[in-house]
Order: structure tokens, then C-alpha cells, then sequence
């Protein structure tokens, strides 16, 4: 009996060793709230909005120390409309990030699996509409450089370093997944960032080859991207993304500058939240270019109450052998945050875009700020109130 006893001690002592050198860890955030608009398609709209200012999403994030400094990580992630749960890719559960993977303590993390790329990584927390700021409603039209996280890449190969003195650097690969098709709706990107004191900086570079079949849609649906269910916002022959930022941190002020440049050769198709708009007509067959010019800024009053601003000029050109155009957004936004607690905020925001110029095929360009449906003319106003809880 007391053998028994003994043995049953150690092997409870062993259990809770290996549950101690492991853990799981639920995350996440809800954002909700009211949003008017003073034009979406012609109209006015009052309505309830998920995820104007955060995205809404919950994950799970565990991690199993190997010893000598290694571990064994993963995430599944899933983002959903908390207006009516659903998912806000149809059909697809951990439809932000699903991958395994080592990290090493001196060397850095290999994954494997749905991953975001360096842009998201290293250049979009120094953003407005990056995770630093969390403010979708101040993301660059059509989201043209990714800074919003509005797709990440499957079938994904990531490295991601450790961090050398404030120095972190990057990369993916997004393999096409189709036999005799290796760059047929493939993607890849590399990054790097550097913080010291009050300074930092980041650069990324993205590129996506998104071979398109006879109907505008990608004829590999299931490679590194799509645009269907809300992802990819543009489906085009070839994307090339890349873009410098830095900011500066002095007292409770952060500043702010970030500069993308987006090409889209050979679109195909946009996604269907702009279906019916100019966007729709007017891009098909055509290629557009576009610079992002942002600055940013956010100032703590007290602990609980911060504010935060941004302008973003984009500057657009369209060619192609059956249109051209000169497409030109001026963005500025406004926002006020208030801590309730460490976990819950709530927040007001006003967003103002003023379109110019031209979109393909003679289309006049419209205002379309980021989750809302474009304006039926060059200015569209937005307003949001709501409420944000992390957990």
C-alpha cells in the first residue's frame, strides 16, 4: 500500500511538471458599436458596426518548453461579425492564423500554416490602422497596402527572429500548393524593425502572384490568397508592396510617419464588397499604382484618456490599353479612447475622405473609407461610438 502511495506521488509530481513547462491561453478582442455614415451607395446609414475601430476575433496560443531554450508554439485564430456571429470567412473557423511551429529563445521561430506577412508584422504597428493604434476606419483605400490586416497568406513557410537589441527581421513564403504550378497564386514577403528609446522604425516588402483564370477570379483558389469571404480586397495578375515608417515616442505624445507603395498589374476583379460601385467597372483590365502618404499622432492626457489623429493623402495612377486615370483620396480621422479598466475602453471617432480624379474606364473616383461600402460621390463622413473589450 504505501509502494502504492509513493509511486502515485511521483507520477502526480510528474504531471504537474510537464503541465507547468506547458500552457494554453485564450485571447482576444470585442469591438462593437454604432456607426452612421452620410453616403454608402446613396444613402445615409445608421447601424450597428463589429469591429469599426479593432477587429473582432478570439485565438488560442500555446506553448510546450522543449528545454535548452527551445518551444514548441501554435495559434488558431478566428475572426467573426459579433453583430451576428458569424465568421467572417464563410466556411473557414481559424480564418486570421492557424500554424505551427519551433521557437528558439536565441535563434527565432519557424512556423507552418495561415500567417500574416512583414507588412503586418513590422510595418502596420506604426500605422493608424496598424495593431499600435487599432483604428480600421482610418485604413488606406481599398486597404491597397495591407496595413489593416485584411487577408493573411496560407500555406505559409515564416521565419521570424529573435530579438538583437531592438533589431527584429522576417520573412514568408506562400507556396501556390498546385502541382505544375509553382507560382500560380503564390505570395512572399520580408521585414525588419528597430526600436531604440523613443525611436522606431520598420520597412516590409510583399508580393503576390495571383495568376487570374478567364473570369477575373483566381484559377488557383487554393493557394496563398483569395477575394472572396471578405479577404484580399483586389485579385490581380501581380501585387508588389512595400513601404517605410517610423515613429517617435516624447512624454505621453507618439509621431508618426508611414509611406507605401502598392502596384496592382492586371487586376481581375475586386472584392464583392465593392461590387455595383465605380471600384467595380472601373479597375477591370486595368493597372493601378498607388502611394500612401500617412502621419499620425496620439497624446495621452491622463492614464485612462487618449487621443489620436491621422491624415493620409493617396495618390493614385491607372493605365492599361483600354483606360487610364488618376485617382486621389485625402483621409483624416479623429479619436477619442477612454480605459474603463486595463481590458475595456470606449471610444468616438469621426472620419472624413475626400475622392478626386478619375478611376478607369471614365469612372468619376469615389469616397470609400475602410469597412464601409464606397459613396455614390467623392466625399463620404463617418462616425462611430462603441465599446471594446480585450481578453
Amino acid at each position: 500500500m504505501k509502494r502504492t502511495i509513493v509511486i502515485a506521488g511521483i507520477l502526480g509530481g510528474f504531471a504537474a511538471s510537464a503541465q507547468a513547462q506547458s500552457s494554453v491561453t485564450l485571447y482576444g478582442t470585442l469591438d462593437a458599436g454604432l456607426v452612421y455614415a452620410n453616403n454608402q451607395g446613396g444613402h445615409s446609414s445608421w447601424q450597428q458596426g463589429s469591429g469599426s475601430v479593432s477587429d473582432t476575433y478570439f485565438g488560442l496560443r500555446g506553448s510546450e518548453d522543449l528545454g535548452g531554450g527551445l518551444h514548441a508554439i501554435f495559434t488558431l485564430e478566428s475572426g467573426f461579425n459579433l453583430n451576428n456571429g458569424q465568421f467572417s470567412e464563410s466556411n473557414t473557423l481559424f480564418n486570421r492564423q492557424a500554424f505551427v511551429g519551433l521557437q528558439s529563445d536565441r535563434f527565432g521561430a519557424l512556423t507552418l500554416g495561415r500567417q500574416y506577412d512583414s507588412v503586418v508584422d513590422y510595418l502596420s504597428p506604426l500605422s493608424a490602422a496598424g495593431a499600435g493604434y487599432g483604428n480600421n476606419l482610418a485604413g488606406h483605400p481599398l486597404d491597397n497596402d495591407n496595413l489593416d490586416n485584411s487577408f493573411s497568406i496560407r500555406n505559409a513557410v515564416k521565419y521570424t527572429s529573435a530579438d538583437y537589441a531592438g533589431l527584429k527581421f522576417g520573412g514568408l513564403y506562400g507556396f501556390s500548393n498546385a502541382a505544375g504550378q509553382f507560382s500560380n497564386n503564390r505570395a512572399w514577403s520580408v521585414g525588419a524593425s528597430y526600436e531604440n528609446g523613443p525611436i522606431s522604425a520598420a520597412a516590409a516588402y510583399l508580393q503576390l502572384n495571383n495568376t487570374l483564370g478567364t473570369d477575373g477570379g483566381i484559377s488557383n483558389s487554393g493557394g496563398a490568397l483569395t477575394v472572396e469571404n471578405g479577404n484580399g480586397n483586389v485579385a490581380a495578375a501581380l501585387q508588389r508592396t512595400y513601404g517605410v515608417g517610423a515613429n517617435y515616442t516624447y512624454g505621453p505624445a507618439v509621431v508618426g510617419f508611414v509611406w507605401t507603395h502598392t502596384q496592382f498589374d492586371g487586376i481581375g476583379s475586386v472584392n464583392s464588397n465593392f461590387t455595383g460601385s465605380n471600384f467595380d467597372a472601373g479597375l477591370s483590365g486595368t493597372n493601378l499604382h498607388l502611394d500612401n502618404y500617412e502621419i499620425n499622432g496620439r497624446y495621452a492626457l491622463t492614464p485612462a484618456l487618449g487621443l489620436a489623429a491621422a491624415y493620409t493623402f493617396t495618390d493614385g495612377k491607372i493605365s492599361g490599353s483600354n483606360s487610364s486615370g488618376d485617382p486621389k483620396w485625402h483621409t483624416v480621422s479623429l479619436q477619442a479612447d477612454y480605459s474603463l479598466s486595463k481590458r475595456t475602453d470606449v471610444y468616438v471617432e469621426g472620419v472624413y475622405q475626400h475622392a478626386s480624379g478619375e478611376l478607369g474606364n471614365g469612372r468619376a473616383n469615389v469616397a470609400a473609407i475602410n469597412t464601409l461600402s464606397p459613396s455614390s460621390t467623392g466625399n463620404q463622413v463617418a462616425a462611430a461610438v462603441g465599446l471594446r473589450h480585450r481578453f
